[in-house]
């Protein structure tokens, strides 16, 4: 079973706006885990986009999506978000969810992705 599974990925317009959901239903607890973003475009390595942290919810951006992304998480709905606006065609890519427990340096556990793709 996989653990995480993403949503809400399509076409989307460049300079619009797309919400990407993760359903963590998958792993219990998920309150002790911290939680992330990632993406990874055709040809290239799967990049760190936003964390957000268990507990006191911080968020933290990579420098590419500072200001136009949005990361955020409802424990109690077993959900973590992904608000992207002002969108680029740089940011066509699958987009994944990972979770990584408290105790853990590396993510351990991670969605099969959802497309984004950005039209011009």
């Amino acid at each position: 079973q996989v653990p995480l599974i993403e949503s809400g990925g399509g076409v989307v317009q460049a300079g619009g706006s797309l919400s990407l959901s993760c359903d963590t239903s998958g792993l219990s607890e998920i309150e002790t885990y911290n939680m992330a973003w990632f993406r990874q475009a055709a040809g290239k390595e799967r990049v760190f986009l936003a964390s957000i942290t268990r507990n006191s919810g911080n968020p933290y951006y990579a420098d590419s999506v500072r200001g136009r992304f949005t990361i955020s998480r409802d424990d109690a709905k077993h959900t973590i978000w992904l608000q992207m606006s002002a969108v680029k065609s740089e940011d066509t890519a699958i987009y994944y969810c990972a979770a990584r427990p408290w105790t853990y340096d590396q993510y351990q556990y991670w969605g099969r992705g959802t497309r984004v793709t950005v039209s011009s």
